[in-house]
Parts: structure tokens; C-alpha cells; sequence
């Protein structure tokens, strides 16, 4: 375990420190565990974020997702994004977004304005 520190390059580097990382789980801060514990932390994270990065969620999945974690029905977005025609259009990826639809969604339902920003995926199709 007491191996020198270095970058994590590859895949196997990767799985190494998850590895390492299993096993110095819960040592205490400030101890040469904990501190060997919090570098490692932070070269994987470095390392996923380059390698295994994710894309930012679809914003209309994104708001039907949010819909169904509290039980709305579309008529429940009508104050939020307008008409029942407005709201299809939206959910059908014929209509983006407009600012103040983006500011509302953000203020009533708690979803990220960084995400409602996006571009739909399946709009360009």
C-alpha cells in the first residue's frame, strides 16, 4: 500500500487507486492513511473528469423527470411555461426554452438553470 504517488495515466492506474481507495476508506483525517486517502481522491477525480466525463442532462428529460419525482401533470406547468399547446410543443422538442420559462423552471421546480440552457438532443434531429 505504501506505494510512491503518482498520476493516474491509464485504465489500470484508474482501477488501482479505486482499489486502494476501497481499502483506506474511513481512515481518519490527518493521518498519513487519511491524507494518502484525500490525494488519491483527487487524482481519480482529475482522472474521471478528463476520461469519463458526463454530459449534462437533456433539459426536456430533465423537466419530465422532475414532473415525475412530484406527481405534476403537464396542466401543473401551465403557470410555469404557458398554454397546454406551449407545454406540448416544449415536451415534444418542437419549442425551446425561453428565458423566462428557463428562470421559472429554475425558481418553482429547483432545476438547474445550467442544464435548462442546453440545447434538447433529439431537437436537431
Amino acid at each position: 500500500m505504501a506505494t510512491e504517488m503518482k498520476p493516474i495515466r491509464t485504465e489500470a492506474d484508474y482501477e488501482a487507486a479505486l482499489e486502494e481507495v476501497a481499502a483506506l476508506w474511513g481512515a481518519a483525517s490527518d493521518t498519513p492513511k487519511g491524507d494518502r486517502l484525500d490525494v488519491l481522491a483527487t487524482l481519480i477525480d482529475v482522472y474521471e473528469a478528463k476520461h469519463h466525463a458526463m454530459d449534462p442532462p437533456d433539459p426536456v428529460e430533465a423537466i419530465k423527470f422532475r414532473m415525475e419525482q412530484q406527481g405534476m401533470t403537464r396542466k401543473d406547468l401551465e403557470d410555469i411555461i404557458g398554454t397546454r399547446t406551449r407545454i406540448a410543443e416544449v415536451l415534444n422538442r418542437k419549442r425551446s426554452l425561453s428565458i423566462g420559462m428557463i428562470r421559472r423552471l429554475h425558481d418553482q421546480l429547483g432545476i438547474s438553470a445550467e442544464i435548462l440552457i442546453q440545447p434538447s438532443r433529439k431537437a436537431a434531429a
